[in-house]
């Protein structure tokens, strides 16, 4: 998947050039620093001409126009008829002020360019400062990030695992919703399908799954040997069901169908999957699939998916919680990733694990409005150092805003029980993606 976004300084030459051309090269120092698929004019585009010398061949994914100097709205209109993709508009400070000549008279420019991008009905991103500026690496950085993001989703094959239960209609995804919102291609099979497949195999094709599994899995010997072979059965279909059709994150119908028609639950086969960077959320999720590809895409670690279960507004805390299929890397050193049977079926292996403390975590999801329009919980905190709080796999979050209100105003706003947990602070690259999806975000 190639990525590439060009550097578009704009301005006109009647103003303090000296001043521009060493803004013009800090700034190309500063975006090849965070970023080298950059793609960089030779001089500062100082004329409509040389705007478009430089961008007429060119097909980026993402664009940063920055007004050297001031510049019409013309040189923006022109950008905009050329290129199709996310922009991000940089001011430039004056680099001095002495009661003298405006040396470069950037903030005027992007009025004037935001005008014209407001008239064209293109979201874009603003950031205000000079190329030493950290808030303006941190917001190149974090829109880069989410417009590789963009791209990726535009190549994700996601994968729909059967129907979701009876009551969990939130999670049932539209190809034609998904392609043309997200980008991405959305696959649907029967889960009697991967059962039936995973019935074929025999001990010895499987032996080698099985062995992978007792890797990461502790304990996984205790779980009744059928079940365990049954397991590894399972996680041969899955997997080379996703190898063979390109899936990149998948939703897993699981109850009660793994239980009944197979005797042997899907929970530890997509807890292995979330650790070989396939997201795979179950009760067939797949909004829930697509949140938490988007969280390991941008940092590159698997996520936790579950339910909010518990609140303390005392030490402001929520727990979420889910009946086992947390990745086993996220699980506290002192346990392991333990297998263990269902909480309610008694039939194993599932997961069992509280998971490891984590400095800075974001708490999200892709959601709906009753009314069908798509929007983003966002949410940040830190993952307690905590034993595991229930049978299944948990992760109790300190939020920075109070528990109390996000859960009360989550409520009340109607989202859907289905959470993702990112390990890391993403909240910055998720509200860029959202405003180049055209999505509403809802913060807590």
């Amino acid at each position: 998947m190639g990525f590439n976004y060009l550097y578009i300084p704009i301005g006109v030459p009647t103003f303090h050039l000296e001043s521009a051309q060493k803004e013009f090269d800090k700034s190309v120092a500063l975006l090849k620093s965070v970023d080298d698929s950059v793609l960089v004019p030779s001089e500062m585009l100082l004329s409509l001409d040389k705007l478009h010398a430089f961008i007429d061949d060119k097909h980026p994914d993402f664009v940063v126009v920055q007004n050297i100097t001031f510049a019409n709205g013309a040189y923006m209109t022109e950008v905009l008829r050329t290129l199709d993709c996310p922009v991000l508009l940089w001011t430039l400070k004056e680099p001095v002020i002495d009661g003298g000549r405006l040396r470069l008279n950037s903030l005027t420019g992007a009025y004037s360019a935001a005008n014209v991008l407001s008239a064209f009905g293109r979201p874009f991103e603003y950031v205000f400062g000079s190329p030493e500026d950290d808030e303006v690496k941190s917001k190149i950085s974090a829109a880069l990030s989410a417009a590789r993001l963009r791209v990726a989703l535009k190549h994700l094959n996601i994968l729909q695992i059967g129907h979701t239960p009876q009551g969990f209609g939130f999670g049932r995804a539209l190809d034609s919703e998904m392609v043309t919102k997200f980008g991405a291609n959305l696959l649907s099979i029967e889960a009697r399908e991967l059962i039936d497949l995973a019935k074929s195999y025999s001990d010895d094709e499987v032996a080698s799954y099985l062995k992978d599994a007792k890797n990461r899995i502790v304990a996984l010997d205790e779980i009744k040997k059928e079940n365990v072979s049954d397991f590894a059965r399972l996680y041969k279909a899955y997997k080379d069901y996703v190898e063979k059709n390109n899936i990149g994150a998948l939703s897993s119908r699981c109850w009660p169908d793994f239980f009944t028609a197979f005797g042997t639950p899907v929970c530890a086969v997509l807890a292995i999957l979330n650790d070989l960077d396939v997201p795979s959320s179950c009760e067939a999720d797949t909004y829930g699939a697509l949140s938490m590809y988007m969280g390991s895409f941008l940092t590159k670690r698997p996520t936790f998916f579950g339910d909010p279960v518990s609140m303390d507004a005392v030490e402001n805390t929520v727990t979420f919680w889910h009946c086992g299929t947390a990745a086993c890397s996220l699980a506290r050193e002192d346990t392991g990733a333990r297998a263990g049977v269902h909480c309610n079926r008694k039939i194993g292996p599932t997961l069992e694990f509280g998971c490891k403390a984590e400095p800075r975590v974001t708490i999200f999801r892709i959601g709906k409005k009753a009314n069908g329009e798509f929007r983003l919980f966002l949410s940040t905190g830190e993952a307690l150092d905590k034993p595991q709080q229930f049978l299944g796999t948990s992760i109790v979050i300190k939020t920075d805003q109070s528990s109390k209100a996000l859960v009360e105003n989550s409520v009340k706003n109607g989202w859907e029980p289905h959470f993702v947990v990112a390990m890391g602070d993403i909240a910055a690259e998720m509200k860029v993606l959202a405003n180049m999806l055209g999505i509403e975000v809802e913060e807590f």
